[in-house]
């Protein structure tokens, strides 16, 4: 029997034309389909002999031969046929090699429109699992550089300027909630995916006395799509997995620019190890985190897979059209661009070393301090707009004099207000003003402590 054999053909006289042959093929890119195609056909195979539809006998040599190439699947022993039409075509001529004809009944109530949604679900199903799990790790990571950091103050920044004093701990809780939030979108994600196609058909269902809720109980799903039209057309699964990836990809992108940013002499807050930087071909001294920079310009990438998918379904009439074969593209190169992405992101993380020593030339300008200043008069009675000003002249007078703040004599602080004391020019140590905080979510060191423990705890 021909490899490239097809499940269709019969109403056919002529051959297919090969360059259409080759255009309509989707083997180079199902193929990451197969171990999930044949679970579900172990289950339709079950299903049919388990209703009559096709004797017992039958059915269970369907489902040992379809075990066999299962196996073979799982022990790395399965490669991709370049000449069959797609990884459906393929099993199909590969199980009627290992059993014979009774491999042509496995099709029996079945149309390679709902087996191709329900493999696509199989697929994005485990894939936010292996998924959570990445994020998890990185969060871990993070979680990690804060507990042994837990006193490092950095300048926290608004519009890439320093603002206020912060705990660098504080600053990467940040990017642990971020990524909690899509974690929470990934499971939200997972009750769409959780809804067996099967049984649809090519779209009106079937007369044949099938038993869908037994292969949802076989094949792990909850629920069981209730309309067979839209059983086969539908992809907001797939959108909805995309979405969050495109927002996991925001959020690396914006901790990598973080990293980044770090690791340069002019911040001075990372360095990173030699197993996760690169160097330049002609700048002996350089070592660059190309690593995080992919990450940051991958984002773009991912993004685009969602805009694509989004483009590709925003015309689509009912049912299925062949244009959704170009939605396992998509959904692929998303999944394996994130996990890759997360997976070297926890490396990098793992291997980061936060240069202390450099801390302090960081905090050196006690102007980061200045709303503690204006936050003492506003304890001895001053409206905050007024206090806002007046700090702001201090500001000032210390900038013309080229003086700190704190190296302004009490009698100059006062010649400006009357309510500033001798506690005024306490508040503007770094260290006193993230202690001074008490509101909730704040950089509070104790705050900041209670919630490493909380993600430690978490994480666990």
């Amino acid at each position: 029997m021909s490899a490239s054999r097809k499940l269709w053909g019969g109403r056919f006289q002529g051959k297919t034309d090969p360059l259409v042959e080759r255009f309509t093929s989707s083997i180079a890119v199902d193929y990451r389909l197969a171990r999930y195609d044949v679970q579900g056909s172990i289950a339709h195979a079950t299903m049919l002999g388990r209703c009559r539809i096709i004797p017992q006998a039958e059915s269970r040599r369907l489902v040992r031969g379809l075990a066999a190439i299962l196996r073979s699947i799982e022990r790395g022993r399965w490669q991709p046929d370049g000449a069959a039409e797609d990884v459906h075509t393929q099993i199909q001529q590969m199980l009627e090699r290992a059993v014979g004809p009774v491999a042509r009944k496995l099709h029996t109530a079945r149309s390679r429109n709902d087996q191709v949604s329900l493999d696509l679900r199989l697929y994005c199903r485990e894939a936010v699992g292996v998924l959570t799990a990445r994020i998890r790790a990185v969060q871990s990571a993070l979680v990690s550089i804060g507990q042994k950091h837990q006193r490092a103050v950095i300048p926290g920044y608004t519009h890439l300027q320093r603002a206020q004093p912060v705990l660098l701990a504080h600053h990467l809780l940040a990017y642990v909630e971020m990524l909690e939030r899509d974690l929470e979108r990934l499971a939200d994600a997972r009750k769409r995916i959780d809804v067996l196609p099967l049984g649809a058909g090519a779209l009106a269902g079937t007369s044949l006395p099938i038993d869908r809720w037994f292969v949802a109980k076989l094949l792990g799903f909850s629920r069981v799509a209730e309309n067979s039209m839209d059983a086969v057309s539908d992809r907001d699964f797939a959108l909805e997995v995309l979405s969050v990836l495109a927002n996991v990809a925001v959020h690396l992108s914006r901790l990598a620019e973080d990293l980044i940013l770090w690791t340069t002499e002019e911040f001075g807050i990372l360095s990173l190890d030699d197993a996760v930087a690169t160097g330049s071909s002609l700048m002996p001294q350089k070592k660059n985190p190309d690593v995080l920079e992919l990450i940051r310009g991958q984002a773009g990438l991912i993004i685009g897979e969602l805009t694509a998918l989004l483009t590709v379904m925003k015309g689509l009439p009912l049912s299925y059209n062949r244009d959704l074969q170009w939605d396992k593209r998509c959904v692929f190169a998303s999944v394996e661009a994130t996990d890759d992405a997360l997976q070297v992101l926890e490396r990098v993380l793992r291997h980061a070393r936060v240069r202390t020593a450099q801390l302090p030339r960081l905090l050196a300008s006690d102007a980061l301090c200045a709303t503690d200043l204006a936050e003492h008069l506003v304890e001895r009675g001053v409206s905050f707009a007024d206090a806002h000003a007046l700090v702001g002249k201090v500001v000032a007078l210390a900038e013309r004099e080229g003086v700190r703040l704190r190296e302004l004599p009490l009698a100059r602080l006062r010649q400006i207000s009357g309510k500033f004391d001798r506690t005024a020019l306490q508040r503007l140590d770094p260290m006193q003003s993230v202690a001074r905080k008490r509101s909730l979510g704040s950089t509070n060191p104790r705050q900041v402590q209670q919630a490493l423990r909380r993600w430690r705890s978490r994480l666990r």
